[in-house]
């Protein structure tokens, strides 16, 4: 069943083996030997992927509500409803994850013994059900889902510079003025940029060739802090900078509006005490980071 669901999630036998870890021959086998003891067709092969018959949709629904009652009697069996114990999957953006996450995590683990933690870290926005991830620390505004929210602040999209940078060239006054100075982004240097701006209520889109291109937020601070040209980066990621005064905020009246954070989690019958001990430990110190990082 779980060979057979990993199957229609991906759309092909091939990506269900890699998300899986099989070999694909081991894949094709199980399928083929589940449809020969069903006596049943279930899947089609096509050029697109894979399509379900109408035997094999019913077999599916009903496969998925067995296998989450089985995870729920696991669950039940091992304690993870009397007491917090199990694993968790958790996922952050990576600079993000690295400055207030994991130190959260850390004092978690040590309030809750019996629990251990898997930290992924990535700028990818990983999907909670295909990556079997727990709980998930997203920045942007969410897309209507199934999943529950948590809002723990804001983070500002702001402009920054160098005092050095700033005594060699008069800062931009309004967005427009951008195109004259030198920008680091993280586009190619040899394709037009953008970045978006609030003015008059209207989003203003201001275009600009960058001087300076790289492809990891540290090195494009690292390399604003030392006057190479204006940075765009989200407020936490600078926050040190800017109180240390080695970066000073530009164009703050043109900022569009600031993007949310959330702690989401998938809905579930029955929260396990894991994830709800997890959740109400984290919440309060997240929130109380970002209002501390804010500008």
């Amino acid at each position: 069943m779980s060979v057979m669901l990993a199957a229609v999630e991906c759309g092909s036998l091939s990506k269900a083996s890699r998300k899986l870890g099989l070999p694909l021959a081991t894949v094709s086998r199980k399928v083929s030997e589940l449809e020969t003891h069903l006596r049943a067709d279930l899947l089609v092969r096509s050029s697109r992927g894979l399509d379900l018959t109408p035997a094999g949709r019913s077999y599916v629904t009903a496969a998925r509500a067995i296998l989450e009652q089985l995870a729920d009697a696991e669950r039940t069996a091992a304690g993870e409803y009397t007491a917090p114990k199990g694993d968790l999957v958790v996922t952050a953006p990576t600079m993000f994850g690295r400055l207030h996450v994991l130190p959260v995590v850390m004092a978690f683990l040590a309030a809750f013994p019996d629990v251990s933690v898997e930290l992924m870290l990535t700028d990818r926005v990983a999907h909670l059900l295909d990556d079997q991830i727990d709980v998930a620390l997203r920045i942007g505004n969410l897309p209507d889902s199934s999943l529950i929210a948590t809002r723990l602040g804001a983070v500002r999209r702001v402009v920054c510079a160098s005092p050095g940078y700033l005594a060699r060239r008069a800062p931009p006054a309004v967005p427009d003025d951008l195109p004259a100075h030198d920008v680091i982004s993280f586009e190619s240097v040899a394709a037009p940029s953008s970045w978006r701006f609030w003015s008059d209520g209207l989003d203003v889109d201001i275009a600009f060739r960058a001087r300076l291109s790289v492809n990891t937020i540290d090195a494009a601070i690292d390399a604003c802090v030392a006057g190479a040209g204006i940075l765009r980066v989200l407020s936490y990621q600078v926050a040190g900078s800017i109180h240390d005064d080695r970066l000073r905020l530009l164009l703050e009246p043109y900022e569009p509006p600031p993007w949310p954070v959330h702690l989401v989690y998938g809905r579930q019958n029955r929260v396990p005490l894991k994830l709800r001990a997890f959740v109400d430990f984290v919440v309060p110190q997240l929130r109380d980071r970002l209002v501390a990082a804010a500008l």
